[in-house]
């Protein structure tokens, strides 16, 4: 490709649709997912006697499933955007490719 097709794509709304739409749900699940972490790791240097706390008669804590929580949401917020990319992004491309 040569310079100008650079250009046409960068001016071509669907690419500034699919680059708008793409950067907001990044920064937006990028977000979601630092919050979670600093909210464990403030937890955990805040609130670790709450962390401490058992549950049942078992040696296993409340902290325990919030770590989970936290490893879990990352493969959730992944799948989250892969599902995304897969549907709505792929037709935009698509419709960038065809002009």
């Amino acid at each position: 490709m040569d310079g100008n097709s650079h250009e046409k794509i960068k001016q071509d709304p669907n690419y500034q649709e699919l680059v708008r739409r793409r950067s907001s749900l990044g920064w937006t699940l990028s977000l979601i997912m630092l919050v979670i972490y600093f909210g464990f790791i403030l937890l955990v240097a805040y609130a670790p006697k709450f962390l401490g706390i058992r549950l049942g008669a078992g040696v296993t804590t409340i902290g325990i499933p919030i770590g989970l929580f936290v490893i879990v949401s990352a493969f959730v917020l992944t799948g989250i955007y892969v599902s995304k990319a897969n549907s709505a992004y792929d037709t935009l491309i698509r419709r960038i490719i065809e002009r």
